[in-house]
């Protein structure tokens, strides 16, 4: 009994740490977005202030070009994350279906335990009726 309190406990703290696994993977991906949509907004400044548009052209601002560079990252690093965040998720899912059987499996026991209790108790009560009507 107590080696199954401390399997759901380990289970219940790994389903804890694929969670908040989850969550940073979650909050990196919103931080590099964020910082590209800023980075996206500088650009779009720097542009109209420059009045070129077209990073092409010659006198395209030297600091619009790296901008978008940097910007461009963000969004490659937010992309290369996915993979993760997806490979978080399912390593989340299976700990919670390893939690889930071992809860099952205790639940089970207790409730054969309870019918047990419950198949005695019903025993000893028949007991005492049979004593009093033999009385």
């Amino acid at each position: 009994m107590k080696s199954r309190d401390t399997l759901i406990r380990l289970r219940r703290f790994q389903v804890d740490e694929k969670r908040r696994r989850v969550t940073q993977i979650e909050m990196m991906m919103a931080d590099f977005l964020r910082m590209a949509a800023e980075l996206d907004r500088e650009v779009a400044q720097e542009e109209g202030r420059a009045g070129i548009s077209d990073p092409a052209h010659f006198a395209y601002p030297t600091y619009a070009r790296a901008a978008a560079g940097r910007r461009d990252n963000m969004r490659q690093s937010a992309a290369a994350l996915e993979d993760q965040l997806a490979e978080a998720k399912a390593e989340l899912g299976e700990a919670f279906e390893d939690l889930k059987k071992v809860e099952i499996l205790e639940d089970r026991e207790r409730s054969a335990e309870r019918a047990a209790e419950a198949q005695r108790d019903q025993a000893a009560m028949d007991g005492i009726g049979l004593a009093r009507a033999r009385a």
